[in-house]
Parts: C-alpha cells; sequence; structure tokens
C-alpha cells in the first residue's frame, strides 16, 4: 500500500482540542478508505512565513498515512470543505519514520537549558563578549591597515581644481527659477 506524510494548518483562533478533533476525524476518513494512521503529532501555533486567508498563526498536525489513494483523496476533499483548514499538503514517500519527526525534536531541545550563560556562552556583554569594537568601517576611525572597511579615499588631484569641461571656462551659474514648473 502506498505511503504518505501529511500536514495540514488549522486557523489560529481554533483551540488545540478543537484540532485534535480534526485530527480524529481525518485519521477516521483513512480508517474508512481500508487505510491506518500509523503516526499522529500536534506541532502546536506556529507563526506563518506570510498571512494566508487573514491568518498570521496556524496550528500544525501531522500524519504518517499507509493507505490507498482513493482514501487519501477523501480526506483531502473533506479538509478542503473544512473552513477550520486552511492549507494542507500530502507527500508520497518510499518509507515512513518511525521516531520523532524533526520538528517534534525541535521542541525536545527548547525544553533544555540554555548552555554558556547569557548569549549562548559568548560573555555577559552580548554577542561581542569583551573584545574591543572594530576600528574602521562607516563608523569612522582609522582607515588604514588593520581591518577595517575597504574604501579608501580618493587622492587629491594634481594640479588642484578640475578642468573645465569641453575646454569652455565655467562661469556661474544662471539663477533659478524660483517656482519651478510654471511654464509660462
Amino acid at each position: 500500500m502506498p505511503l504518505y506524510e501529511h500536514t495540514f494548518l488549522a486557523r489560529q483562533d481554533v483551540t488545540q482540542a478543537q484540532v485534535e478533533t480534526l485530527m480524529k476525524e481525518f485519521s477516521g476518513v483513512i480508517e474508512e478508505g481500508q487505510g491506518k494512521v500509523t503516526k499522529q503529532e500536534y506541532w502546536g501555533v506556529k507563526t506563518l512565513a506570510f498571512k494566508i486567508k487573514k491568518n498570521r498563526k496556524a496550528h500544525y498536525a501531522f500524519f504518517n498515512i499507509e493507505a490507498p489513494p482513493a482514501a487519501v483523496a477523501e480526506m483531502e476533499r473533506r479538509m478542503g470543505i473544512n473552513g477550520d483548514v486552511i492549507r494542507f499538503l500530502t507527500v508520497r514517500v518510499e518509507g515512513l519514520e518511525t521516531e520523532p519527526s524533526v520538528m517534534m525534536r525541535k521542541q525536545d531541545r527548547e525544553d533544555r537549558p540554555e548552555r554558556g550563560g547569557f548569549g549562548g556562552g559568548r560573555g555577559f556583554g552580548g554577542p561581542r563578549g569583551d573584545r574591543p569594537p572594530r576600528e574602521g568601517g562607516f563608523r569612522g576611525g582609522d582607515r588604514g591597515g588593520d581591518g577595517g572597511s575597504t574604501f579608501r579615499a580618493r587622492p587629491p588631484r594634481e594640479g588642484g581644481e578640475r578642468p573645465p569641461r569641453d575646454g569652455a571656462p565655467r562661469g556661474p551659474r544662471p539663477p533659478r527659477d524660483s517656482n519651478p514648473g510654471s511654464e509660462g
């Protein structure tokens, strides 16, 4: 029987209990079609990369499915009708993972205490620690030598000022019109 990984997103304003009810409903659809859901995971509420149907966040749910294509098509049809489901994706795979998914392992990692104190072990003074500030760059300072910006000031021209254009001497500019745009 074909194997599938299926993820769906539910609206942010439904409760976790309602999402779990949706998960039971959709796994029931798969079982009605002579298939089985081998793993279910609720990944929680996560921020979306962009708004989907006026939602900034969504509840994520994941299934490992072993079912005929007709059962998966029926589940997707019902998800399309359901107003609480904003997106879903089903991918056919060669084999199903039995251990927890990457998203569940990520939550385990967040439960552990941070290593090395404030700032991830780089010292108490923020990301730079106790290093002196770097000279150069666009903040001023010494522009030479020790690694600042690659920008270098242009050396002054020999002979002072710029030569006139087209050989014609430059005179004073004509006065500007005080009311631009009023051609008259």
